[in-house]
């Protein structure tokens, strides 16, 4: 038995037509109209009783809706012209047991004002789509070249041509070297020289995303896998990547279970979404870098072996910028002209001094850190030539050493210049004993991660 709630009583009809935002003629197959919403009827300036029962063509001007009736043709986004207003019509006949019986006619617009609103709207709309498809591809887009690894030392040298050989290939590529030596350029410029460069290159960092997350952002979800799942899931990295390239960064830093599931992927080339039960096929190429002992890991079983194995079917080791000082000056300059754009800046120089200094310099934030010195001289600089007053703190103390070292004296620093050179000091003692890695570097200083970070960005480094 149905209740009066089962379907929609015939009273509410009137009132729904009344209620869209558009004009609603209904006439019968005799072109006769049945009904006019008060939305037409304000329009025409007529009351519905004046229409109702009167030839279409009495009552709308330019009207078509007595030929619909007649031809059964739908006639969509058409021009009509009413009280000297262009409008947009759309017309459709109205079949029952396969006989016409009628047509409904809407009007979107009922004057130009209301097009052109309506056009500033979607002009808004697609300009936001556009910037937005622009962002979208630009973050899944490699940002660098082969152009972009300067330097000329051997083992820079040796690691870039292997690395431009290997790039036309499908084979997993495994990256090796310190934080900062550039193993994030390398991948763009691998996937960039490649068949694949058309398609996303999508960037992990393991080590940033946590344990709990990193299934879910790698795989993806379905729609209610757990708690605050988003409404029909969603897509996980290597499902963006697909034709692609993704990039796992700090592939060390993976938990020994998701490196058993990364494994099962790279294996049967197909990935399962967190609280999906259909496998769905995958085409990605995968580069994996890291900064730890990788093979050393695999001796103490903190990371698996036939994983190691899947990803170093090609392995490229990046020498850390203490080794290739020659190539110091080259990066420098790059760097500085990289810098002087985006500072609107130009014919800035190194001074002789300042290039001494950096050739003496160990860097233990490599390239990175290198970077970031350059940039905090051009903020400072006040002329065109950086000199040793515009370098850090822990640079300028580094020359002030080697000078009392040479004149046998030492100049007595206020207190709290002394303790932070100290400071900066053991900072960069403990990266260098960890090979950049600061989560290991802040264990051996004793102090919180956060901490570390937080003294990082004081010093610099």
């Amino acid at each position: 038995m149905k209740r009066e709630r089962d379907y929609i009583p015939y009273d509410w009809f009137e009132e729904v037509i009344n209620a869209v935002g558009e004009c609603v003629v209904i006439v019968d197959n005799h072109g006769v109209i049945l009904h006019l919403n008060t939305a037409y009827c304000e329009f025409l300036g007529i009351v519905k009783e004046e229409a109702i029962g009167k030839p279409v063509q009495d009552v709308i001007e330019n009207t078509r809706m007595h030929l619909v009736v007649k031809t059964g043709q739908a006639e969509l986004a058409a021009v009509q012209s009413i009280h000297e207003s262009d409008m947009v019509a759309n017309r459709y006949p109205i079949y029952l047991n396969g006989e016409i019986v009628g047509a409904v006619g809407t009007v979107k617009f009922r004057n130009r004002q209301e097009w052109m609103e309506y056009a500033r709207k979607i002009q808004s709309l697609l300009e936001e789509l556009t910037y937005y498809k622009t962002t979208l591809e630009g973050a899944l887009g490699s940002k660098y070249s082969f152009d972009d690894l300067i330097g000329r030392s051997n083992a820079f040298v040796e690691a870039k041509h292997l690395a431009e050989r290997v790039a036309g290939s499908q084979s997993s590529v495994l990256l090796l070297g310190e934080s900062g030596t550039g193993k994030e350029l390398f991948a763009h410029a691998i996937h960039q020289r490649s068949a694949r460069a058309p398609f996303p290159f999508v960037r992990v960092n393991c080590a940033s995303i946590p344990e709990h997350l990193l299934e879910s952002e790698l795989f993806g979800y379905e729609e209610g896998a757990f708690t605050g799942a988003k409404r029909g899931g969603k897509k996980g990295k290597f499902q963006l990547a697909h034709r692609g390239t993704i990039f796992l960064d700090e592939i060390g830093d993976m938990p020994l279970a998701m490196q058993s599931k990364l494994l099962r992927v790279l294996q049967e080339k197909e990935i399962e979404r967190v609280g999906g039960q259909v496998p769905i096929s995958i085409d990605v190429r995968v580069i994996a870098a890291t900064h730890h002992n990788i093979e050393k890991m695999v001796q103490e079983g903190t990371f698996r072996e036939d994983l190691y194995y899947r990803l170093n079917v090609i392995k490229i080791d990046i020498p850390p910028l203490r080794e290739r000082k020659e190539d110091i000056t080259l990066i420098a300059e790059f760097l500085l002209k990289k810098l002087e754009r985006t500072f609107n800046r130009y014919g800035i120089e190194l001074s002789d001094e300042v290039l001494e200094r950096f050739y003496h310099h160990t860097w233990p934030g490599n390239i990175r850190e290198l970077e970031n010195v350059l940039e905090r001289a051009v903020n400072v600089l006040d002329q065109q030539v950086i000199s040793l007053t515009h370098l850090p703190l822990y640079l300028r103390d580094e020359e002030q050493h080697v000078a009392h070292n040479k004149e046998t004296h030492s100049t007595i620093r206020p207190l709290k210049e002394t303790m932070a050179a100290v400071e900066k000091t053991a900072m960069v003692q403990a990266l260098q004993t960890t090979k950049g890695n600061k989560v290991a570097a802040a264990k051996l200083l004793d102090i919180s991660k956060t901490s570390f970070y937080e003294k990082c960005k004081l010093h610099e480094l």
